[in-house]
This record gives C-alpha cells, structure tokens and sequence, in this order.
C-alpha cells in the first residue's frame, strides 16, 4: 500500500478526540450512498416507463410509412409493395387506409380513425390486432358481402313490430351480413357499444349529388375491441376490411399509405430514406422516431432533471466531506507538522487528504449501487410500487436498471467527492511545520 493511502485509511479508522467529525464522515458515506441509491432507482424508473412506452408504440404502429404526395392514393400499390418488401433490411410490408370519420350509435356520437388494412399483411407490421380482448379480430378475415348484401345493411333500420321470432332472425341475418369494425376499449365504452352492436360510419368525403354534397355513411357490425393501453389509439381508431373502407370512401383500388417493418428499428430513419428513394419521386416516408418525437424528447428531459435533482443529494454529501475534512485537517495539525518535518513531502500531504475524500466518496458510491440496483430488481421483479391501470395504462412501476447508468452515476459521485478534497488537502499542506509544533 502506498504511503499517502495507507495514513489515510489510518486516519479514516482512528478514533478521535472529536467525536463530531467520525459522526460527519458516517454522514457523508450515507449521503452519497443515498444520492447514488436514489438516482440508479430513478434512473431505472425513467428507463423502465421509456422501454414500456416504446414497446406499445412499437406494438401499435409500424416503423416505416410511405405515402404519396399531392395524390389521393398510392395506385398500383401491389405491385410497389411486392417490389419494396425485397429491399434490404424490410422484413415485412402492409397496405392501409386512415380516414378521420364520425363513428354513431343511437344519440352517441365520436369522431375516429378508421383504419382500413388487410388483416394477415397488418399482423406482420403491428401487433394491434392482437389486443382484442372481446369479440375476435378474426372476422377481418372473412370475404366482404356484395354490394347488394352491403346496401341493405347500410339502409337496415329494425322496427319495433320486427319482434317475432321469424322477424329476428332476419334481423340477425341482416346484422351478420353488414361489414365488420373493431373498435377500441375508450371509444366502445363512450358509444355504450358491445361486441354484436351496430354503429353507423359516416364518412365527410361524401357524394355529388343534385342536392349537393352528401356525406357516404355505412352499417357496421361491432366484431371486436381492441385495447392497446394507449389513450389515443383506444379512444379514436378503428379497424375494418380494407376493401369495406374503399367502398365507404369511394377510392376504387387505392391506398393511402403502405407500411413497413425493418430489422433494425433505431435504423428506421435511414431506412426510410433507402424506401423513399426506392419508390421513385412523389413518394414521402415517415418513420415511428419522427412520429413520436416530441414524447421521447419530452423523457429525455424528464431524465435530465431527475439526473440534477436527485444529483443535488450527493452534492450536499459533498459538502459533508469537505467539512470532515476540513475538521481532520485542523485536529492533525500537530501530526502533519511531524511528518513533514521528517521529510514528508507538501504533495504527498495533499495527496492524502484527496484519497481520505475519495475513500469516503468510494465506499459511499458501492454502497449506493449494491443498494439502488437491489431496489430496482426487487421493484421490477415483484412489482413493489402498483399504479392505477385506468391511468396510466399499466397496473405496476416499471424499473429496468442499466449498467450504464450505473457507471454514469458512480463517476459523477466520485467526481464530486474529488473536488470536496481540493480545498482541505490544499490547506494541509499549507501547514509549516516550525508554527504547528513551537507550543509542544
């Protein structure tokens, strides 16, 4: 052991005349084992909430989306998607429809996004379709009725003397023979829609008529609903058949923007760039990172501050240290004057001051880790702290600790513990040995 650090450990282990000072040391290793204990358990929260958020957003939307500019639709999208699905890094293509559109049933009304896809395609690119939890997202699979069928449905209004048995079973009929919609959890709930109900879509892009414009609505039977654990999605979309959403729309066969999976989500953006260049000028592509920009920076910030808040805690322990040592320094007066007056040098008194400091600042930051990370397991893996599910989309706290932020938070704490044992190791060596001993 080097001479500087082993006076140190001594002076850290020796009982002193001032009890005041042992009692400040303890006080600053805990302060820096809560400051770096607090941090690693925030810091795992923040991650935890970022990692859900991304794996819903990442469950509910695709990462690439190419669309047409100045077009009503992508035309002869079979075609382009079969060509821009071999492109490298694609794993999986999807054509869709989004239209807003207003959403009835009897007095209740909502305005929505309906969602017209292909159900085998959209399992590919998104998970959405496997949060339904009442009904079956199956009937998406089936082949649309005809027009005809579909035009009675859409002009289907029960009356009350349709009451017998024969009556109602041609009402089922009728109900059955309409086009399906899955709907989600916030949106059925504010309709008072059940699975089996019928809604009335009304779509604004309407038809010229002599009478003006006339807004398109059709019938459709509630097949299912979805919930995604966001806010947004439950409460405002919709899915059908996409050839239903043509026929209510009036597109023919078109599309509005054909989705993609990659294989390397936090590549989606020069992925998207290689798929922008691939479909040919007129094409414009978005990824999940543009979309959901401001929320993740909105995390970001949020890690920021708590990094700086909860990081005030092991400034304060800081403080601590410089006080500890400060006190060390005027209570070993005496016994610095003796050893540089045996030809110890100004620098190595300095030196050990700055490794008592770092002592103190070490001891505290492992004792921190082995703390905060024995937390944040034990909070992540029995689910300690629990949340409102209506609220926050998610019955627990979720915690996911990195090793990272680990080693982040521990050179930080080091870090200030060091420039604590500036000031006290400065004035030590400061100490002539001829004024410290001319009384003894």
């Amino acid at each position: 052991m080097r001479f500087e650090l082993f006076i140190a450990t001594r002076y850290l282990r020796a009982k002193r005349r001032q009890a005041v000072i042992g009692v400040i040391t303890g006080i600053s290793i805990l302060g820096v084992a809560a400051g770096v204990a607090s941090l690693i358990v925030a810091l795992a929260i923040n991650n935890g909430f970022r990692q859900d958020l991304q794996d819903r957003l990442l469950g509910s939307t695709s990462h690439v989306n190419l669309l047409r500019i100045q077009s009503d639709g992508i035309k002869d999208w079979r075609p382009l998607m079969d060509r821009l699905s071999k492109e490298p890094h694609v794993v999986a293509a999807a054509p869709a429809i989004y239209e807003q559109v207003l959403i009835s049933r009897g007095p209740r009304a909502r305005g929505a996004v309906l969602k017209g896809l292909i159900p085998a395609s959209e399992r590919k690119v998104s998970d959405l379709l496997n949060t339904v939890n009442l009904g079956s997202a199956d009937a998406l699979n089936e082949p649309p009725a005809d027009s005809e069928a579909a035009g009675e449905g859409a002009r289907f209004t029960p009356s009350p003397s349709e009451q017998s048995p024969t009556a109602l079973e041609g009402v089922e009929e009728r109900v059955a023979a309409m086009p399906p919609i899955i709907l989600g959890k916030d949106m059925a709930d504010q309709l008072g829609a059940t699975v089996g109900s019928v809604v009335l879509v009304t779509s604004p892009q309407g038809e010229l008529t002599p009478f003006g414009m006339v807004p398109k609505y059709n019938r459709f039977r509630v097949a299912g609903i979805f919930n995604s654990g966001f806010y947004d999605y439950d409460s405002s979309w919709a899915f059908t058949r996409l050839t239903d959403a043509q026929q209510l729309f009036g597109l023919g066969d078109l599309v509005s923007v054909i989705e993609f999976k990659v294989d390397d989500i936090y590549k989606a953006d020069q992925f998207a760039r290689q798929l922008e260049q691939a479909a040919g000028p007129g094409f414009m592509a978005t990824n999940w990172m543009e979309q959901n920009k401001a929320l993740f920076r909105a995390l970001r910030l949020e890690r920021v501050v708590t990094f700086i808040t909860i990081g005030l805690i092991v400034f304060v322990a800081a403080l601590n240290i410089l006080i500890s040592l400060v006190m060390m320094v005027m209570e070993k007066t005496r016994d610095i004057a003796v050893l540089m007056s045996m030809g110890t040098r100004k620098s190595q008194v300095r030196r050990m001051f700055i490794a008592q400091g770092l002592l103190i600042g070490v001891i505290g930051t492992a004792i921190g880790l082995v703390l905060g990370y024995a937390l944040s397991w034990a909070g992540g893996h029995y689910h300690l702290l629990s949340l409102s599910a209506e609220v926050y989309s998610i019955d627990y706290v979720p915690f996911a600790p990195r090793v990272m932020d680990g080693v982040l938070v521990a050179l930080v704490a080091i870090g200030i513990s060091l420039v604590a044992t500036i000031y006290p190791s400065w004035s030590a060596a400061r100490i002539l040995p001829a004024e410290a001993l001319r009384y003894e």
